[in-house]
Formats: structure tokens, C-alpha cells, sequence
């Protein structure tokens, strides 16, 4: 019986279809009978209220409340609230504290992870941003593509930038220059501090006043085999020194146009002169640089003598401290201001593969100079003459006639030979290509800046000199130029 009675257990117990005796009580019986029990409207002939489940009080505050007890049931109510002990809730704190720790797996992982993905998308994926709002746009990963643009960036685009400075496409005016000797190596241009425009026409030196326009013949050679070689005004702009195919340099006073002194010494053409204060430096075809203290009697002070051919670019710093000299030795030297015995070249530059005649100091930076090579060269070379390094070097396609600085926008203007026959504007430092002046019919002889630096003159062997007016301070944006052309000769 005993055997017939436990399998008739086992059997009550498997069966689904029971009912539960030591189980919670189902939902709806507890919410009949709590709503019996504490509804205080509900019509109960007995005052009295019974509660099948006992209550106990437990006290607990909700968060972001300021609530007082509340009655909790510990079995049979909403939830269920086990006891916990001591121990429970140490392991509890322990799991809790393990979790907000970081994970050493992912930390050793972010290496591989990072590399993954480069090799798979070509870049961090966690560095990845589509749009960015703050400071300057986030650049791509070298060597990595993609046709998504940039949308929006707080800094504005250079194309957004509008551009006030207007640069005019032809002359302002243009000089007739007849009878201007077709020849590399000379220097048949300069303008001066009082805003007169010297040039040297075959056997001629002629003025031209920018202010009123108007034309003075300074000098002209008695033998007609003779030809001015180059020009070059004093810092004030009250004395030009002229130089000339019979070996002599003369100073003229403009004012009086009357001639000084005649300076001989030289055993050959003389194709470059530059100032320096009361110092005058002269180059030769011979390949020899004197320098002439106009003040005294004895004005040949001392000889340079680096050059092994004729010397056709010569030019001081700003601050009077170095002469650079170019020759058709395709070199350039850097020779110190100085007095005594010994006078050695500083630097000895020649990186030019042609004749050096082009040469330019940068007027805001007095050991920056700028030098163009001729046709075999034609690169635009940036030196730095207290370390003798090239800094930066341009391939402009042409032969490097002249070079000038313009301080209003600090800018380099280059005059080319063959074959482009242009005056080119370039940016600096970046050597940048600002705009093309285009208009000579032949190769540019000489560049001259204009006192206040607004304009820059262009003497070409087409026999013209051309007034470029692009370098005017706060300028407005100009019409279109007309067609019509203000045109003087300069005889």
C-alpha cells in the first residue's frame, strides 16, 4: 500500500492540471483581496478587515522624493524581495566595481583594432567624423580617397574670400623707347627718389618726369661708336651715375644737368652700378668691381675680383651691410661693407646653370636675395646670405631679365626674356603666380619700382617702356580699361 500511496504522490506532483498549494497566491485573488481590505468606500456589512497576507513595514525612500514608509509586502504583493545578508551585498559591491573597471582585453586590442581597420577602409574608424563645426577642417589620411566633401567648415574657403585688389590686365601708359640696345648684360633703366625715369637710349640719357610728364636729355656721347651702359640713381635721387662702353663711370647732377666728375679705372664696359650712401660700386665686363668714394679726389677705394667673366647684375642691401654681385660665370658672390686690406667674398652662390643679371633684396628682410638665371637657368632662386643656403627655388619656364621686390603687398616681380616676354607677379614667400602683365612684343630688358612702389616700369627690346600700375595702397575696384592708351615718347 505503502508503494501504491508513493507513486500516487509522484504522480499529483507531475500533473500541470493541479493546483499550486505552496505557491504565491495568483494576481487576481491578491487584488480582490487587498482592494477588500483597504478600500475605506467599500460597502462591508462587517467593520472589521480581514487580510489574508500578512504585512510587515518596511522603510524605504524612492530617489528624487522626500517619502516617508511605505508598506512593502514580503510575499505575495507586486514584487518580490529576498533578505540579503552581509555577504551577498559584499559580493554584490564586488561585481559592481569589477564592471565599471576597464577592460584589459579591449585596451590591448585597440592596437590591432586600429590597424584592421586602416588596411580595410583606409583609415580609423574612430577617428572618422562626417561633419566637423569647430576651428579648421579635419584633414584626410594621405593616399586616402572618397566622394564625400566638406559641407561646412568655420573657417571660409579661399574661393569664399572676396578679393578687393583689382590688377589691371594692360598698361597705364606706354613710353616710346626708340633706339634701346637689344643686349642682356645692361642696365638701361632706373627710377629715382624725386619720381624721375632714367633711361639710356644708344648714346643718350633721357629724363622722364612721372609727376608733369615731361622730357630732359641729360647727355649725349661725342663719339657716336659710344653707348650708355647703365644707369643708377643715389638714394635721395639727386645724382646719377652713368656708365658707358669707353670704360668710364660719370656723376651728373640732375638738378643742374650739369656732369660732376668722370671716374675712370675700369679696362672694359661698364653694365651695372650700385649705391651705397656715398659709395658707389660699378661692374665691368672685365669681371672686376670697383668701389668709388665720390666724396674725395682719390675716389677708387678697392677692387672686388671674383668674377671670371663680365659682371651684368649688381646690387646693395638695405641696410648697406653686403653687395651681391651676378655675373655670366653664372655665380653669384656676396662681398662685405668693409675698409681694410683683405676683401673676400662671404659666400660664392652657384646653384644658377646661367648668366645671373636678375638680383633683388628683400626690402623687409635685409638678408633675403632674390636672383634669376638666363636661359640655360631660368629658375628664381631665395638666398639666405648670413648661411649661404637657398631656401626655396621656382622653374619659371623663361629667361630671368630683372627682379623687384614690391613692399606695398610684399610681392616679387620678375621681367622675362625668351620666350614667355611677360612681367610676372608672384606671391612671397610662396612664389605663387598672382597675375601675368602681358603686352611687350620682344624681351624685357630691365624692371624699375616707382618711389611710393605703386607702379613698376618695363623696358623691352621692342622699344617701349610700359607703366604697370598694380601695386597701389587700399585700392578700389576699377571699370574695365578702355581701349585708349596714353602714349609719349620718351625723345
Amino acid at each position: 500500500m505503502a508503494h501504491f500511496g508513493f507513486e500516487n504522490d509522484i504522480h499529483n506532483v507531475l500533473r500541470l492540471d493541479m493546483p499550486i498549494t505552496n505557491g504565491p497566491m495568483a494576481r487576481w485573488q491578491r487584488k480582490a483581496s487587498t482592494s477588500n481590505s483597504t478600500n475605506p468606500n467599500s460597502l462591508s456589512p462587517n467593520k472589521s478587515v480581514n487580510r489574508s497576507v500578512s504585512l510587515s513595514k518596511t522603510p524605504s525612500k524612492t530617489p528624487g522624493k522626500n517619502s516617508k514608509t511605505q508598506n512593502t509586502p514580503t510575499a505575495g504583493g507586486d514584487r518580490f524581495i529576498p533578505t540579503r545578508n552581509n555577504k551577498q551585498m559584499d559580493v554584490a559591491s564586488f561585481l559592481v566595481s569589477k564592471e565599471n573597471e576597464p577592460v584589459e582585453e579591449a585596451a590591448s586590442l585597440a592596437p590591432n583594432q586600429k590597424a584592421w581597420s586602416l588596411a580595410l577602409n583606409g583609415y580609423d574608424i574612430e577617428e572618422a567624423k562626417i561633419l566637423h563645426l569647430g576651428g579648421k577642417p579635419l584633414n584626410a589620411p594621405e593616399g586616402y580617397q572618397h566622394n564625400l566633401k566638406v559641407l561646412y567648415s568655420q573657417v571660409p574657403t579661399p574661393a569664399s574670400v572676396k578679393k578687393s585688389r583689382y590688377i589691371s590686365s594692360v598698361p597705364e601708359r606706354i613710353l616710346d623707347a626708340p633706339d634701346i640696345r637689344n643686349d642682356f648684360y645692361l642696365n638701361l633703366m632706373d627710377w629715382g627718389r624725386q619720381n624721375l625715369l632714367a633711361v639710356g637710349l644708344a648714346n643718350h640719357v633721357y629724363l622722364w618726369n612721372a609727376a608733369v610728364g615731361d622730357i630732359i636729355l641729360l647727355k649725349k656721347m661725342e663719339e657716336e661708336n659710344n653707348f650708355i651702359c647703365s644707369v643708377s640713381w643715389s638714394k635721395e635721387g639727386n645724382f646719377l651715375a652713368v656708365g658707358t662702353s669707353d670704360c668710364k663711370v660719370e656723376l651728373w647732377d640732375v638738378q643742374c644737368q650739369k656732369r660732376l666728375r668722370s671716374m675712370d679705372g675700369h679696362s672694359a664696359r661698364v653694365g651695372c652700378l650700385s649705391w651705397n650712401d656715398h659709395i658707389l660700386s660699378s661692374g665691368s665686363r672685365s669681371g672686376l668691381i670697383h668701389q668709388h668714394d665720390v666724396r674725395v679726389a682719390d675716389h677708387h677705394i678697392y677692387t672686388y675680383g671674383g668674377h671670371s667673366q663680365e659682371v651684368c647684375g649688381l646690387t646693395w642691401s638695405p641696410d648697406g651691410k653686403y653687395l651681391a654681385s651676378g655675373g655670366n660665370d653664372n655665380t653669384v658672390f656676396i662681398w662685405p661693407m668693409t675698409t681694410g686690406s683683405e676683401h673676400q667674398a662671404v659666400h660664392a652662390l652657384n646653384e644658377h646653370q646661367g648668366a645671373v643679371k636678375a638680383l633683388a633684396w628683400c626690402p623687409w628682410q635685409p638678408n633675403l636675395l632674390a636672383s634669376g638665371g638666363g636661359t640655360s637657368d631660368r629658375h628664381i632662386r631665395i638666398w639666405n646670405v648670413n648661411s649661404g643656403s637657398c631656401i626655396s627655388s621656382l622653374d619659371t619656364s623663361s629667361q630671368i631679365s630683372s627682379l623687384v621686390f614690391s613692399p606695398n603687398y610684399k610681392e616679387l616681380v620678375s621681367g622675362h626674356g625668351f620666350a614667355h616676354e611677360k612681367v610676372i607677379i608672384w606671391k612671397y614667400p610662396s612664389l605663387t603666380k598672382v597675375a601675368e602683365l602681358v603686352g611687350h612684343e620682344d624681351r624685357i630688358l630691365n624692371l624699375a619700382l616707382s618711389p611710393d612702389g605703386s607702379t613698376v616700369a618695363s623696358i623691352a627690346a621692342d622699344e617701349t617702356i610700359r607703366l604697370w600700375k598694380s601695386f597701389e595702397k587700399d585700392p578700389v575696384k576699377k571699370p574695365k580699361p578702355t581701349s585708349s592708351i596714353i602714349q609719349q615718347s620718351i625723345r
